[in-house]
């Protein structure tokens, strides 16, 4: 008889919608996602910028473009998505000084951070309505 490695059946779950992830696992790939919104958005405003910038008609074609419900809901989002990075980011940099490092000051941090993120969010609303 040979070595003979016994494997352990570990078990293997994929399904997504069964799995729970802590709340501050949930914050922290949140803050991912809104920093790649934020990327994305900052070459369209960038973009947008340009050419309003780049003669009379440009501007106008910059005007035409932003009169929309659609459009300014999108720039709502937008400024959400930056606010949520902004605190997340503030929240991973205190937990990268040693702070909020046990999972229950771990998950208030988050809740926190979503809290504030809620609240810069109706700002954002009434800022651009």
């Amino acid at each position: 008889m040979g070595n003979t490695v016994t494997k352990k059946q570990r078990p293997v779950n994929l399904d997504l919608r069964t799995i729970r992830q802590p709340v501050a696992a949930i914050a922290s790939i949140l803050h991912r996602v809104s920093g790649v919104i934020t990327l994305f958005a900052l070459a369209i405003l960038l973009w947008l910028l340009s050419h309003s910038l780049s003669s009379r008609d440009g501007f106008l074609d910059v005007v035409e473009i932003l009169d929309g419900f659609f459009v300014w809901f999108i720039l709502w989002g937008i400024l959400t998505a930056l606010a949520y990075h902004i605190v997340g980011g503030l929240r991973h940099l205190v937990t990268d000084f040693g702070y909020w490092d046990e999972p229950e000051s771990s998950a208030l941090s988050a809740k926190v951070a979503f809290g504030v993120t809620a609240v810069l969010s109706v700002l954002a609303g009434i800022m651009v309505w």
